[in-house]
């Protein structure tokens, strides 16, 4: 389930709440003191990154094939220039 951060344009009160994706967004500020409207904030997200069974096995690999790769890479292109 996502969260997403409030903040209230009445007091300034900002806070995150885990809602589903279908949730209708908040609309009344949750401090007992304030009856303002709230907003939703845009959040930049988090890099993730998934590893283990299930995801491509050439997303993460290891810097020795990534080396063997690269010494392929450049003799075939040394075949290629001498034509």
């Amino acid at each position: 389930m996502p969260n997403y951060d409030y903040q209230c344009k009445e007091c300034g009160h900002t806070f995150e709440v885990f809602q589903k994706m279908s949730d209708p967004k908040l609309e009344d500020c949750p401090q007992d003191d304030c009856e303002g409207k709230v907003r939703r904030l845009l959040g930049s997200g988090a890099g993730v990154i998934f590893k283990g069974s299930g995801f491509y096995q050439t997303d993460y690999r290891s810097e020795s094939y990534k080396k063997g790769q690269s010494k392929e890479g450049g003799a075939s292109s040394k075949k290629e220039g001498s034509k």
